[in-house]
């Protein structure tokens, strides 16, 4: 399984409308598109996840396309170190 990074997307870009121009090129497993945590609005980006040759298939044809207006960026999603907080720490002060 291949996880897609798909970016650039038009913010009334939905799950379904993501997942039918995505299943054109393959099996689609699974989308999530990204919200704001504290506004609930779309970010702009999402994750498309398919099998390595339809997600391989899918990358080629789709990254530099228009999609709703907007030329889309598609690649392989890279996992994200996970920091331990969002927070400043008492160390980042400046008095």
């Amino acid at each position: 399984m291949t996880k897609l990074y798909v970016g650039n997307l038009p913010f009334t870009a939905t799950d379904e409308s993501v997942h039918a121009l995505f299943s054109q090129h393959g099996t689609v497993e699974k989308v999530s598109l990204i919200s704001d945590r504290d506004t609930g609005r779309p970010r702009g980006f999402g994750f498309v996840e398919m099998s390595n040759a339809d997600a391989s298939r899918a990358m080629q044809a789709l990254n530099g396309t228009e999609f709703e207006g907007r030329a889309l960026r598609v690649n392989e999603a890279q996992e994200r170190e996970r920091s331990g907080g969002g927070g400043r720490g008492a160390g980042s002060r400046r008095y």
